[in-house]
């Protein structure tokens, strides 16, 4: 690797995968896999792409019982391009001898390159130089560019170029014994000589989707004319054609693929726009100059600059390609679309591409560069309020539960069973009962206000949400007359290895210590909100929501009385009765297991349960030491009437830490912040660990079903709101900057209520910079000292390193 390039310099076929994975192409409207144009689904290669919210429902007879799952569809692979020489095999890297390879994913422009010289079985050397883009400026283009050189022989090559829909959901093993067939075909045609069609839709969601492909053949830089046959079956149209190659010859072919749906905006029928935009789309040397001109444009916004202090590059570039991929999944293109963000990208099947609460995750790193971006996603949120209000409803509350999972229309996606790997048993899966979901979207909707400042959204969109939210979350509490305090029953928490108590028939845990924070903090957020809205548009507000004064009131009272449970040293209990678990042989288990994490698949098959255990998938008390400084801590505790001292973090993050196996790639992003200021070693090293989350497939096998997104994200947002110390809140954006000894440097460039500021941060020193503008001026404050900035001014601050 270098500092922008992802480099593999030999093929193995056991980790193609991972590499289709990390080297997906995509531009937020859709993505496609990096697998080779030649490659079929076979075990070894999985080719994929995937449209932004493009699902469909299918159903499965499973234990007697009949199992509805919704899917992010695998649409038809564009890539198709082979060729074989001289009537022989068609060309496969298994069926030839390797020479040399090259494969090179070039973040700083988007584009994927593949070198390959070859031998084959008659003792003829190849070269074969592949280009590919998924267009980020027009969002319906992709292009790939393939060169064949002749290097010791001359004869007669056959081409084939193709569209093909015969493809079948497959990515995710545990899911293959599921109905996976989504696609029914339309039609297929030629347009012109060098243009071909395929038209499909989604079984159930009806989407259309239309492909028009133009193949052009250069040699000498001279466009060929060769006869053309048509190939077409059911979902499948290609074309073959055939050019004799003299010695040290070449052919250069440039396939370009449009690709529109049924629900584009601004279309009359997605076939007809894909054969117009076809038949306009320039060459891929046009292609790609504005390809990489939207990249720059990108990369000034979200570039990130840092020294090591060994001058290693590896941080620095893995760092870009989270951007990068990040980026791939919510773009500009977004802005237009109906779409969440999933857990796993656009990259892959895994979770079925459904939306989790990640967005906690990924949003800071939008609301400093591209609120635009997050705004878009909040109002997915915001249209799936009806659907949110009704799942509250039959759950016997009032206001809004958003699910778990979500997908297409709002519903609860989340699985009723799902599949151990490791037992081979399907076993019921309680994951919806992790109402903190709703916690996480009203989070995300306040701190989007706070950087901001978007008055419009917060009083017609986000407010609504917020006092939704809030309303339920009243409801969910049950008050405890013997305690005098408020209590939550029933749920689970974001650790996901417990969700029920030993030897219950009874899902859910109670005064989970997360959710019991997190609701205190949604109901003073909501009475703030009020405070915040017009007077016209509160008074809307209230009478459309039939929000009462005794309605607030209660809310009122219980975020000042809500029970938390503590034991041993003032350790604050994950949830009641979590101090009654036993204590894990870790060193037997890591001993037998390696790892452990996914500890609670290996205690399934064991015929065991983690229930039973004092472990964490991830970080589930320490959440709140994530989310909240330790004064916005202090204050919620006090509120409810708690000591709070600030021993209290470093001996929870000392107890929770060895209880935890990391089974979550989110787990040590969360782990490296806690410790950023109290251990900074330890922090480096969890955050290294997070960096490898995806490149080195750390969860021995996962990767190739999708990235993870709120990981790749979340080790970005560590380097800027973790160890820059940023805060956005009081309305003023706040640093507190905490390099670990690793850096040297840290460069970037953020917005804040409109302004553009460039930041540099060293162990010494903090500058910040706006750039001209003519925003208001904003606050800035830099530990304890305060100043005004507006554009074209630079404040410095000199640090001294803790």
């Amino acid at each position: 690797m270098n500092g922008w390039s992802l480099i593999y310099e030999n093929y193995e076929p056991e980790k193609e995968g991972l590499r289709e994975a990390l080297c997906t192409l995509g531009n937020g409207y859709f993505c496609t896999r990096g697998a080779a144009p030649e490659a079929a689904a076979d075990g070894v290669h999985y080719p994929g792409t995937y449209l932004a919210g493009g699902y469909n429902r299918l159903t499965t007879q499973i234990a007697g019982r009949t199992i509805e799952n919704e899917d992010l569809v695998n649409f038809p692979n564009w890539l198709p391009l082979s060729f074989r020489i001289e009537e022989g095999p068609w060309f496969e890297l298994e069926r030839v001898k390797i020479l040399s390879f090259r494969q090179e994913l070039d973040l700083e422009c988007g584009l994927l390159q593949r070198t390959v010289r070859f031998q084959d079985s008659e003792q003829r050397i190849s070269r074969l130089r592949q280009r590919r883009m998924v267009h980020m400026c027009n969002r319906h283009l992709a292009a790939l560019e393939t060169t064949l050189t002749a290097e010791n022989w001359s004869g007669r090559v056959e081409f084939r170029s193709a569209l093909d829909g015969r493809i079948k959901n497959g990515n995710v093993e545990r899911y293959r014994d599921l109905a996976n067939e989504h696609l029914q075909a339309i039609s297929t045609g030629q347009p012109s000589q060098e243009t071909i069609f395929l038209k499909i839709r989604t079984s159930q969601s009806r989407i259309e989707m239309a492909l028009a492909a133009r193949t052009l053949i250069f040699s000498e830089e001279r466009e060929q004319s060769p006869e053309r046959h048509l190939e077409e079956s059911q979902g499948y149209v290609g074309q073959t054609f055939e050019l004799n190659l003299p010695r040290s010859g070449s052919v250069r072919i440039e396939k370009v693929v449009s690709l529109f749906t049924s629900r584009d905006e601004a279309i009359s029928e997605c076939g007809l726009e894909a054969i117009n935009a076809i038949s306009r789309a320039p060459g891929f040397e046009n292609l790609l100059e504005h390809h990489r001109r939207a990249w720059a444009h990108l990369w000034r916004r979200y570039g990130l600059d840092i020294r090591e202090t060994d001058g290693s590059e590896r941080v620095r570039m893995i760092l870009r390609l989270h951007i990068f991929h990040l980026l791939q999944t919510v773009s500009f293109h977004t802005i237009e679309l109906d779409v969440g963000v999933p857990a796993r990208g656009w990259h892959g099947e895994a979770y079925r591409g459904h939306v989790f609460w990640d967005e906690l995750f990924i949003f800071p790193l939008l609301n400093l560069r591209t609120p635009e971006i997050t705004r878009t996603l909040l109002h997915y949120r915001h249209r799936r309020l009806p659907e949110a209000r009704s799942a509250a409803r039959q759950a016997g509350y009032r206001g809004a539960l958003y699910p778990w999972q979500s997908g297409s229309n709002g519903r609860e996606e989340s699985q009723d069973v799902h599949l151990n790997p490791r037992s081979g048993r399907w076993i019921p899966d309680n994951s919806h009962l992790q109402r903190h979901v709703n916690a996480a979207i009203a989070w995300n909707v306040w701190h989007y206000y706070q950087v901001t400042g978007d008055a419009e959204f917060i009083s017609f969109y986000g407010a609504e949400m917020i006092l939704e939210i809030a309303r339920f979350c009243a409801g969910l509490t049950t008050w405890n007359e013997n305690l005098g305090r408020y209590e939550i029953l029933g749920v689970m928490g974001p650790d996901e290895y417990h969700d029920s108590y030993p030897g219950s028939d009874r899902p859910g845990l109670d005064n989970n210590a997360y959710t019991n924070v997190m609701v205190v903090w949604i109901l003073t957020c909501a009475l703030e909100m009020l405070n915040i809205l017009s007077g016209e548009r509160l008074l809307e507000l209230k009478e459309t929501l039939e929000l009462s004064n005794e309605e607030m009131e209660n809310w009122e009272d219980i975020s000042h009385r809500m029970r938390l449970v503590f034991h041993d040293d003032n350790i604050l209990s994950q949830f009641e009765g979590y101090d009654k678990l036993e204590e894990l042989d870790w060193k037997t288990y890591r001993a037998r297991h390696g790892r452990v994490m996914r500890l609670d698949r290996i205690l399934e098959a064991e015929k065991d349960t983690p229930n039973r255990y004092k472990c964490s998938k991830q970080a589930d008390v320490l959440m709140l030491f994530y989310l909240f400084s330790s004064d916005e801590l202090a204050s919620i505790f006090e509120r409810l009437g708690y000591p709070f001292e600030y021993e209290t973090i470093p001996r929870n993050i000392a107890y929770y830490l060895e209880r935890t196996s990391h089974g979550s790639t989110l787990s040590q992003v969360v782990h490296s912040w806690v410790l950023s200021r109290s251990d900074r070693e330890g922090s480096w090293q969890l955050f290294t660990e997070a960096l490898s989350s995806d490149i080195d497939d750390i969860q021995g096998g996962t990767t190739h079903e999708g990235i993870h997104l709120g990981a790749m994200a979340g080790t970005v947002d560590l380097m800027q709101r973790g160890y820059v110390g940023i805060e956005t809140r009081g309305d003023q954006l706040r640093f507190n900057p905490c390099l670990p000894r690793e850096l040297r440097r840290l460069q970037m460039r953020l917005r804040y209520r409109g302004l553009s500021l460039e930041l540099e941060v060293t162990p010494r020193r903090l500058s910040v910079t706006c750039v001209q503008c003519g925003c208001e001026p904003i606050k800035i404050r830099c530990r304890n000292d305060e100043a005004t900035i507006t554009g074209g001014q630079t404040l410095v601050w000199n640090l001294t390193q803790e």
